[in-house]
C-alpha cells in the first residue's frame, strides 16, 4: 500500500539516525556520526527556495472511498507553517471520523456535494451539508467526518496552519478502536465485547458506505444540540468585495466566528489584472490554483526576489512578511484559493504605503523630484485591471 510506503520510508530515517548514534557508540569514524545539516531560515538564506508546488500533478494516495494528495513541508519545504490536502471522495466515500491534535482544518469544497459531522468539546454536535463553494472550518481537535453524496465524485481542499501536519498522523476512530482490547470498548459503551468482532482491525481512513439520504427540511423540535458557532460558512454565497480588475470573497474570524485562527478567501483576477504589491504583517500565505495562468512574483529582502508561474492545481505559498504581487498572465480569469494562518485579516499594500508618506520625503528616499509622485493613486487599488 502506499500509506505503508510512505510510513516505512519515516520508520528507515528514524533507524538511519539510530545506527548513526550506534556507530558513534562503537568508536567508529567521525563521518559517520555527522549529522545533517541545519535547515537555513528563510530570512538568512542567500537564494529564496521555489515558492511553487505541483500538488494536482502528485500520485495520489488511493482508498476504498476515495483518493487524496497532500503538500506539507516533507513535500514542499517552503511551506513551513501551513500543509493543505486535496482530497476526492466517490459517491458514498466517507473521510472516518477522526481529529487532528496539531492542526486547525479549513477547508474549501471545490466541486460536488458532501454531508459533515462536527462534535466540540461541549457535547455540541452539528450534522451539515456542503456544496462547491461552502467552508468548513474545524478548531484543533473538534472530531468530524466527511461523506460524499450525490453524483460524481465531491473534491475539495484542506488547508492545515501546520506546515508538518500530514494526514497520515491523523487520530483516526477505527485505528484507535482497533488498537484498544475489546473488553475495554465493551465496558466503555456498554455493550458485549462480541459486538467489535467485525470491526476494522487497522485504520481505514477513507472507507465507503452507503449515501446519506436528505437532512429534515424542518428538523423535529429538540433534535439539535449544534453550538453557538457553526462550522460552515457558505463563502461564495457571499456578496463579493469587487475592483477594477477582479473581485474577492474574504471569510476571516469576522465574518466567520468559529474560524478564529485562519481566514479564507476565493480571489478572481481578469485577464491582464494585478493583484497589486502588499505583504502580510501577521500571517503566512497558502493558495490554490483553480483556474487560469498567474504569475507570482516573491521578495524576501537583501535583494531576493523570485517569479512563478502557475496554473490549475498547483499550491502557492508566500511566508509572513514577504512582499509579493499575483498577475493574470492568461487569457481567461485567474481563480484562486486564498488562505492565511491568522483569524485577523492584515495587509499593507505598496500602493497606499506611498500615499500615506509625504511627497518631499518620497523624493529623498527615491532620488526623484516630488512631482513626480503627484501621478500615483492615493489609495490602495487591490486589483488593478489590465
Amino acid at each position: 500500500m502506499i500509506t505503508m510506503t510512505r510510513r516505512s520510508a519515516l520508520g528507515a530515517a528514524a533507524a538511519g539516525a539510530g545506527g548513526v548514534l550506534a556507530a558513534a557508540a562503537a568508536g567508529e569514524p567521525a563521518q559517520a556520526q555527522a549529522p545533517a545539516p541545519a535547515k537555513t531560515p528563510l530570512t538568512q538564506a542567500d537564494e529564496l527556495p521555489t515558492f511553487r508546488f505541483p500538488l494536482g500533478e502528485q500520485k495520489p494516495v488511493t482508498h476504498d472511498g476515495g483518493y487524496f494528495r497532500e503538500a506539507s513541508v516533507l513535500e514542499f519545504p517552503a511551506s513551513e507553517n501551513i500543509a493543505g490536502v486535496l482530497v476526492n471522495l466517490a459517491p458514498g466515500g466517507i473521510r472516518e471520523l477522526h481529529w487532528h491534535a496539531n492542526a486547525a482544518e479549513w477547508a474549501y469544497v471545490i466541486g460536488g456535494h458532501c454531508r459533515v459531522t462536527a462534535s466540540d468539546p461541549a457535547g455540541h454536535c452539528e450534522v451539515l451539508d456542503f456544496a462547491a463553494g461552502d467552508v468548513w472550518y474545524f478548531p484543533r481537535g473538534h472530531g468530524h467526518c466527511i461523506q460524499a453524496y450525490g453524483d460524481g465524485e465531491c473534491q475539495f481542499i484542506e488547508v492545515f496552519d501546520n506546515g508538518h501536519f500530514s494526514g497520515f498522523s491523523t487520530f483516526s476512530s477505527t485505528d484507535w478502536f482497533a488498537h484498544t482490547p475489546p473488553e475495554i470498548l465493551a465496558k466503555n459503551f456498554g455493550v458485549p465485547a462480541s459486538i467489535f468482532e467485525n470491526f476494522p482491525k487497522q485504520e481505514v481512513f477513507i472507507g465507503k458506505g452507503t449515501e446519506p439520504g436528505p437532512l429534515p427540511v424542518d428538523p423535529p423540535f429538540g433534535s439539535q444540540a449544534s453550538g453557538p458557532l457553526t462550522h460552515r460558512y457558505r463563502l461564495e454565497a457571499q456578496q463579493p468585495q469587487t475592483f477594477a480588475g477582479g473581485a474577492i470573497n474574504l471569510a476571516s474570524a469576522t465574518e466567520f466566528p468559529l474560524s478564529a485562527n485562519m481566514t479564507g478567501a476565493v480571489m478572481r483576477l481578469k485577464p491582464g489584472a494585478l493583484r497589486e504589491m502588499h505583504w502580510h504583517p501577521n500571517a503566512d500565505e497558502w493558495q490554490y490554483y483553480l483556474k487560469g495562468r498567474a504569475r507570482m512574483s516573491v521578495f524576501g529582502a537583501k535583494g531576493r526576489n523570485r517569479t512563478f508561474d502557475y496554473g490549475p492545481g498547483d499550491v502557492g505559498y508566500v511566508p509572513l512578511g514577504y512582499g509579493h504581487y499575483i498577475e493574470n498572465v492568461g487569457e481567461e480569469d485567474v481563480v484562486l484559493v486564498l488562505v492565511l494562518n491568522s483569524g485577523t485579516y492584515q495587509e499593507i499594500s505598496a500602493t497606499a504605503w506611498l500615499a500615506g508618506n509625504p511627497p518631499e520625503l518620497l523624493a529623498a528616499n527615491f532620488g526623484v523630484p516630488a512631482s513626480v509622485f503627484a501621478q500615483f493613486p492615493k489609495k490602495s487599488a487591490f486589483i488593478t485591471a489590465g
